[in-house]
């Protein structure tokens, strides 16, 4: 089963991504039950969260479930197994030369990929991503020679690949796509009409090579579900108290802009970004982060999971997509991650320098690094 419209990621509910308040094992369980019964039937979990335990939630969520009526997306690339966790950098790629070397990397990953589907309680995975890879994930061929072998192995039915966690990574993600296209189904980046750039600038290069995306926060940090408003108190650890000062304030002046734009199309805020979202060139996912932000915020997960199963089948109009994206313009708005002239030194998890192969990319798709991949705040 391919990936559907609309998608679950087990980074929802707090307990593994500290969004919000963390549910309690049972309602966790129970708000993934709800997706599926309201009609999102693609789910997407990492190995790394929680070191195994989503995906041993997802496999309780959904045992029973006949395996054909989901699509089950898994992502590995963080060794939690043999590597030792770096504070809030996390667990190292696989891919790191102090744990192991090219000829290794099949015998990790088929060993990731067979005890993250042992969790999840199948002998498959509909997609595999690699997990945000460092740049020897973008770039090496023994990487994705050894993905293929699990795609032959039959472990997985598709493969994708998956930035992150923060932002950038433009280039690299478009030198994969140059080459290891004919490997890579899908891919997923950051992007909703309050940030369009910089994941904007990858899809014409996803759609030259038949790549699907899929996007995630599509809700941008929770102001697409309506209830972050300026004087929001996020929780202790909460990811969010890492964005600047002020954007809880700039975007909701933002979504007030939008506002008359779903009220227009019968739409709440989040179903507005996911549309508009769908409306770019390649896009055939989305995968909001679904909250339950801390009291005195009212607005359920439960009601959030039931806004993104209703969004209708709906086209935004030329016009309204075009306003949305100029209300939304966020260029140069932070610092990216990946190739980047600005990194000096040694390459480390997620960056490194510019070098000559991604330059080369930049002159073929017309992208400046200077003008188009920098901070001008």
């Amino acid at each position: 089963m391919d990936l559907t419209r609309t998608a679950y990621g087990t980074w929802s509910g707090g307990r593994f991504m500290h969004f919000g308040e963390e549910l309690p094992e049972d309602r966790f369980i129970q708000v993934i039950q709800k997706a599926y019964q309201s009609g999102i039937r693609t789910f997407v979990t990492a190995d790394v969260y929680g070191n195994g335990a989503a995906d041993e939630m997802l496999g309780v969520a959904l045992a029973g479930l006949p395996r054909d009526s989901y699509c089950l997306v898994g992502a590995v690339g963080h060794d939690f197994y043999s590597g030792k966790r770096d504070g809030s950098k996390g667990f190292p790629r696989f891919t790191n030369a102090q744990l192991r070397q090219p000829a290794d990397y099949y015998d990790y990953l088929q060993m990731a990929t067979e005890k993250s589907l042992a969790r999840c309680r199948t002998d498959h995975f509909d997609c595999l991503l690699l997990h945000n890879p460092d740049t020897t994930g973008y770039s090496s061929d023994s990487v994705w020679n050894a993905l293929q072998k699990l795609k032959d192995s039959r472990l997985t039915q598709r493969l994708g690949i998956a930035p992150g966690p923060a932002n950038g990574f433009t280039l690299d993600l478009v030198l994969s796509f140059e080459r290891f296209g004919a490997l890579i189904d899908w891919a997923m980046i950051i992007l909703n009409p309050l940030e369009p750039w910089p994941g904007g600038l990858c899809l014409p290069a996803a759609l030259k090579n038949q790549i699907k995306i899929i996007t995630r926060v599509a809700d941008y940090g929770g102001l697409f579900h309506d209830d972050v408003k300026p004087g929001h108190t996020f929780g202790y650890g909460d990811h969010r108290t890492f964005r600047p000062a002020g954007w809880i304030e700039a975007g909701n002046a933002k979504l007030e802009r939008m506002r008359s734009i779903a009220e227009k199309n019968g739409l709440t805020l989040l179903q507005l970004s996911c549309l508009w979202n769908l409306s770019q060139p390649a896009v055939h996912s989305v995968i909001p982060t679904l909250i339950q932000e801390v009291p005195p915020a009212t607005k359920t997960i439960e009601a959030k999971v039931a806004e993104l199963a209703s969004m209708p089948e709906l086209k935004l109009s030329d016009d309204d997509n075009l306003f949305l994206a100029e209300v939304g313009n966020n260029k140069g708005c932070m610092s990216l991650k990946g190739g980047n002239r600005a990194h000096s030194g040694d390459p480390v998890a997620d960056a490194w320098q510019l070098n000559s192969d991604l330059i080369s990319v930049a002159e073929r798709w017309g992208i400046d690094p200077d003008r188009d991949l920098t901070c001008k705040m």
